[in-house]
């Protein structure tokens, strides 16, 4: 990000009011989180002024990144621990099934679709410009912030200081502890807030702290976000231009390689050892169409001729027999935003279905 770029995101705590991710911070499959969870009505929790692990973060990042001690403080003391947080950023309970299918259908229907086809035709010469710039085509980037906010019309309403600091200093036990990654979110958080001088306890988004329709992560809004269109500011909700290219660039710098395809068909092997060693690397691209020959797998011929290493991605579909796919770096590099196939398949399914919706409309 140019200093022009980081000086142009004025504005921004205004619009901030959406959830999603663009980082692998609480995602998995399939349950990829959205905007229709919102704050439930309850009392008001504690703030966070009182406690000594708060004020000891605030000195420390004051000092760190020549932020006001005070204002650090002050902004602290007014954060409260939200009990529906600690709720939604918990795993499904164990033993429930992934399905694929059931995933699929969430995202990839007509109402998304339309919307999408809209959002394409209104946004074409931006498309056409990110692709140029970034080689991240259209229908991913159409895919992408399809599945994550409906085009914008999925919010949330959780204030963004208490959603972080709840997952920073209260993250529930009974899963990975991530805290150190929201201590991490709510420091970018308030370097954003001081440099544009927007208010901390303004800004409202998703339960994991996350903005805007491509929904960036502070951080990712301070490494990522471009204003695609030259307007002087970055705006991640009201500015498709900025949306779009925000997007491509984050997909190119998790390592979008242009012209190269997302995934191929294949057939598993039989033999358990060798599917089972094909799986091993989950969805990182180990195995060379050779490789993959070797231990029983079948491409397609595309797959057959691709130079790449590919990945074996198994998609569970319930009770019933897994879905899979030789996934590629592109198919890794959408996981990136979300570390997720489920997710990652949702995107790019749902870019095609509207590409092709597109292309029937036109004629």
């Amino acid at each position: 990000m140019t200093d022009r770029q980081r000086r142009s995101l004025s504005g921004w705590i205004a619009w901030a009011g959406l959830v999603g991710m663009a980082s692998p911070a609480v995602a998995r499959a399939p349950r990829h989180h959205h905007a229709t969870a919102t704050p439930a009505s309850q009392p008001p929790s504690p703030a966070y002024g009182g406690r000594t692990d708060v004020r000891a973060f605030a000195a420390e990042v004051a000092q760190r990144r020549g932020l006001p001690a005070e204002w650090l403080a002050t902004q602290l003391a007014q954060a409260r621990r939200i009990e529906a947080v600690r709720k939604l950023v918990m795993p499904p309970p164990v033993g429930t099934a992934k399905n694929w299918a059931a995933y699929r259908g969430r995202f990839i229907e007509p109402r998304r679709i339309e919307a999408g086809v809209a959002f394409w035709r209104q946004n074409e010469n931006w498309l056409q410009l990110a692709e140029q710039r970034w080689g991240v085509p259209a229908e991913i980037i159409v895919g992408v912030v399809g599945v994550e906010t409906f085009y914008g019309r999925m919010t949330g309403n959780f204030r963004i200081l208490d959603a972080l600091a709840t997952l920073a200093f209260d993250f529930p036990a009974g899963r990975k502890d991530r805290s150190p990654f929201f201590r991490t979110e709510l420091e970018e958080f308030f370097v954003l807030c001081a440099r544009e001088g927007a208010d901390p306890q303004q800004a409202r988004g998703s339960y994991a702290g996350a903005m805007g329709q491509p929904q960036f992560m502070p951080g990712s809004i301070n490494r990522h976000a471009v204003d695609l269109d030259g307007d002087g500011k970055i705006d991640l909700q009201a500015d498709s231009a900025d949306v779009v290219g925000s997007v491509a660039n984050y997909l190119a710098q998790a390592g979008w390689l242009r012209g190269q395809p997302t995934h191929f068909e294949v057939a598993v092997p039989v033999d358990t050892p060798s599917r089972a060693t094909l799986l091993a690397p989950d969805i990182l691209p180990s195995f060379t169409a050779a490789q993959m020959a070797e231990h029983g797998a079948r491409l397609d011929e595309a797959g057959q001729a691709y130079a790449g290493n590919l990945a074996l991605v198994e998609l569970q579909n319930g009770d019933s027999a897994p879905s899979y796919v030789a996934g590629t770096a592109n198919f890794y590099a959408v996981t990136r935003y979300n570390p997720s196939s489920y997710y990652a398949m949702a995107v790019i399914e749902l870019g095609r279905a509207v590409a092709r919706e597109r292309a029937g409309t036109a004629r």
